[in-house]
C-alpha cells in the first residue's frame, strides 16, 4: 500500500482490492445519460446501471431539481413520533406499484438494511400471532442480502461466512438454482430446476415448520452471477410457504424498478410474496434509500398486537429522509412519464439475441438472460479463479465500457433508456476484448 501522504490513503474502499485499485486508479468524474466520463476524459458507456442502480440514467435534471428544491426547503425531519408529507406521498405511489395486498412501506436506506427490516419484520410478526418458537430465517446458496449480520446470515456467500463467522443462530440454505450442465445458454427461465424449491421443504422436515419465520429469495439472484429461476421454482416455494405458514420474501433491491420489465419480478412473474424488499432503482442511485413493502395483513397483525405505544421498535434515523423522498417521487414520475419498464420490455428480445451472439465466443460457458440483464460466463482460469473476468472488466473500463465482475461471471444491466445502438456497442466490444484475454 502507499503511505499515508497519498491523497487515495484515507479512503478505505468497500468490496474492492485496495492495493491493486490504488496503484492503478481508475475514476469516474461526471456522468450523464448512458455515460460516465473518466478522469482523463475518455467517456465510458455504463452497462450496469452505476451498481443496478441507475435505472432512468445518469443526472437526470427532473431528480436534480426536486432534491436541490428540497434541500433548500426542509433538509432534514425526524420520522420517530412526527412526521412530513413527502414519505406518506412516496409510500402511497409505491403502494400502488406493488403486487396486491403489498400496500405497507418501511422506508430503509439501503438494500442491506431493507433485508434486516424484512427479516426483522418476519420474526415480530409471527410473535404477534402467537408463533413466537418461529425464528428461524432460511436463504439460499449463492444468495446475496447485503451486508448486515441478517443479511449475511441468510445470504450463501462463501466469503461473508469465512470472514465474519455464522451468523445470526439457527439460519439454515436451501440449494442453488445455478445448474449449467442442464441449463447452459437459456434464454429466459430456464426449463430444469424447479424441484429445488422442495429443498425448502427438506428443512421443513428438518427443523419443523413452528422454528421457521420466513424464507428470502431474490427472484434472480444479481450479485452472485445472475442466476435466474426455473420455470415454476418460485411458484412452488411459494406453495410450501403457505402450506407450512411460512412468511415468504422476495428481495428485489435489483429486479424492482423495471429491471425486468415491470415494477417488480414479482408482479412480471406473478408469484406474489409476502414481504418484498427494494432499494437502488427508488430513487436512481440520486440520495440513498431503499424500502420494504408488507402485506396489509402482516402489518395489521403487528398493530392489532399492542394496545398503545410502538408497535414495531425498530427504525433508522434517516428513514423517509426528505432528499431521498423528493428524489424517489421524481424518480417514479420519470418511470412513468417515459414508460421505462415498458420499454425494458420491449427491449428485451434485442438484447438477449445480442447477448446470445457472443455464444462460441474465446472462454465463454454459459450466457444467461431475462429482462434488461445478462450473465456471461467464463471458464475460470486454472489455478487462478476470477481473474479472467477482473482482468476483462479492467479492459473494458480502458476501452470505454462498464461492465460488473462477480467470480468469473460478466454482468450486463444497463439503464432502461438504452438505445439498441448502445445494445451493439457493449456486446461488440465484450466479443472482441476477450479475444485479448489469456
Amino acid at each position: 500500500m502507499r503511505g499515508d501522504n497519498d491523497q487515495m490513503a484515507s479512503f478505505w474502499m468497500p468490496f474492492t482490492d485496495n492495493r491493486s485499485y490504488k496503484a492503478h486508479p481508475r475514476q469516474l468524474v461526471s456522468a450523464s445519460g448512458m455515460h460516465y466520463r473518466s478522469s482523463d476524459g475518455q467517456a465510458i458507456l455504463d452497462g450496469t446501471s452505476g451498481l443496478w442502480c441507475s435505472n432512468a440514467g445518469h443526472c437526470r435534471p427532473e431528480i436534480t431539481e426536486a432534491i436541490a428544491k428540497t434541500a433548500a426547503t426542509l433538509d432534514f425531519a425526524p420520522t420517530f413520533q412526527l412526521g412530513h408529507p413527502l414519505p406518506f406521498e412516496l409510500a402511497q405511489r409505491l403502494a400502488a406499484l406493488m403486487p396486491e395486498g403489498l400496500d405497507r412501506i418501511f422506508f430503509t436506506n439501503s438494500g442491506s438494511e431493507s433485508v434486516d427490516t424484512a427479516l426483522k419484520i418476519a420474526i415480530a410478526v409471527q410473535r404477534a400471532r402467537g408463533q413466537g418458537t418461529r425464528t428461524r430465517l432460511i436463504g439460499r446458496e449463492r444468495g446475496y442480502h447485503g451486508t448486515g449480520f441478517g443479511g449475511i446470515s441468510v445470504g450463501g456467500i462463501v466469503t461473508n461466512r469465512r470472514t465474519f463467522g455464522g451468523g445470526l443462530p439457527g439460519a439454515d440454505h436451501m440449494r442453488h438454482t445455478h445448474d449449467i450442465a442442464r441449463n447452459a445458454f437459456s434464454r429466459g427461465f430456464p426449463q430444469h430446476g424447479a424441484e429445488l424449491a422442495d429443498d425448502l421443504q427438506r428443512l421443513v422436515d428438518l427443523h419443523g415448520a413452528d422454528t421457521i419465520a420466513a424464507v428470502i429469495v431474490e427472484p434472480m439472484a444479481g450479485s452472485t452471477g445472475v442466476l435466474v429461476p426455473p420455470v415454476g421454482y418460485l411458484q412452488r416455494l411459494r406453495e410450501i410457504c403457505d402450506r407450512h405458514g411460512i412468511i415468504l420474501i422476495f428481495d428485489e433491491v435489483i429486479t424492482a424498478f423495471g429491471r425486468v420489465g415491470g415494477a417488480t419480478a414479482a408482479g412480471q412473474w406473478g408469484v406474489t410474496p409476502d414481504i418484498i424488499t427494494m432499494a437502488k432503482g427508488l430513487t436512481n442511485a440520486a440520495v440513498p434509500m431503499g424500502a420494504v413493502a408488507v402485506r396489509r395483513e402482516l402489518h395489521d397483525a403487528m398493530i392489532d398486537s399492542v394496545p398503545g405505544g410502538i408497535e414495531l421498535f425498530h427504525g433508522y434515523t434517516y428513514s423517509g429522509h426528505p432528499l431521498a423522498s423528493a428524489a424517489g417521487l421524481a424518480t417514479l414520475d420519470l418511470y412513468a412519464r417515459d414508460g421505462l419498464f415498458e420499454r425494458a420490455a420491449d427491449l428485451s428480445a434485442y438484447w438477449e439475441d445480442a447477448a446470445h451472439s457472443l455464444k462460441g465466443r474465446r472462454h465463454i460457458i454459459d450466457i444467461r438472460t431475462i429482462g434488461l440483464v445478462a450473465g456471461i460466463e467464463l471458464d475460470p482460469r486454472p489455478g487462478a479463479p476470477t481473474a479472467r473476468a477482473m482482468e476483462l472488466f479492467r479492459a473494458c473500463f480502458d476501452n470505454g465500457l462498464l461492465v460488473r465482475a462477480t467470480g468469473d461471471i460478466i454482468a450486463l444491466s444497463p439503464p432502461l433508456i438504452a438505445e439498441k445502438a448502445h445494445i451493439d456497442e457493449m456486446f461488440g466490444k465484450l466479443g472482441d476484448l476477450l479475444d485479448g484475454i489469456a
